[in-house]
């Protein structure tokens, strides 16, 4: 059994009609010594006394350089009926809840070369990406790499976090931000805004097995989808770097 550790609410706020961006902090006098990209669990039980847990990936913009943090960041998927939703729904600032971790391997790797990264998500799968600002401006200073971030959703309103990827855009010429609609664009699009889904876009980004590795994270057929589009752009599996989100209640 993973190690189990005290999670306290300091904050949270809508990120979208139906998503919560939630902030912990470890109330054990401990940090959480993470790598971006890589996701905590949390723990609860059902209305029957059933013990059941959820993944949720690190949100957390944290510079490692610095040290261990202390912020635990997470977005939540609201869904009706849902237990997790029950849960963090009827929290209250300075409520507890039990989590563990970190776990996973979706990282960016020291032992890259690469002179581009691709990033690829639909709704919480660009949760791991906010993660990993700190780390790509340091690659970009460093290695001059260059970042395309394509996030697709349905409408403006559900692109979580798109403040921040539009501020580090401006920051950082290297970083390109290209929100994908496939239902609603806003009135005076920026000219990085695409119509469609994100599988759709990527023959204008032409992968390129020379230059590239990609990163994809979200809705498993639009994973399954890209996965084949970066095959057969000549991208071999270890260039392709995947995590599926399932929704659970």
């Amino acid at each position: 059994m993973p190690i189990q550790f005290p999670l306290k609410l300091v904050g949270r706020r809508m990120l979208a009609p139906s998503i919560g961006h939630y902030q912990f902090v470890r109330d054990d006098g401990q940090p959480l010594d993470f790598l971006p990209g890589q996701f905590i669990q949390v723990h609860f039980d059902y209305a029957d006394g059933t013990a059941t847990k959820r993944s949720y990936s690190l949100a957390t913009i944290h510079d490692r350089a610095l040290g261990p943090g202390e912020a635990v960041e997470i977005a939540v998927s609201f869904v009706p009926g849902g237990a997790a939703t029950a849960l963090f729904e009827g929290m209250a600032l300075g409520d507890h809840v039990s989590g563990s971790g970190p776990f996973g391997r979706f990282c960016l790797q020291p032992g890259d070369h690469n002179a581009r990264y691709l990033l690829i998500a639909t709704g919480t799968g660009v949760t791991p990406y906010r993660s990993m600002l700190p780390q790509l401006r340091t690659a970009m200073q460093e290695r001059g790499v260059e970042v395309v971030l394509l996030q697709g959703a349905r409408s403006p309103g559900e692109l979580l976090y798109s403040d921040d990827f539009h501020a580090f855009a401006a920051a950082n010429p290297g970083f390109r931000y290209m929100p994908c609609l496939s239902r609603e664009l806003p009135e005076n699009p920026h000219p990085d805004v695409r119509q469609g889904y994100v599988q759709q876009q990527l023959a204008e980004i032409a992968p390129d097995p020379a230059r590239d590795i990609a990163y994809l994270c979200g809705n498993p057929d639009m994973v399954d989808t890209c996965v084949e589009a970066l095959k057969q752009a000549g991208l071999p599996m270890p260039q392709i770097r995947r995590e599926k989100y399932v929704s659970s209640t």
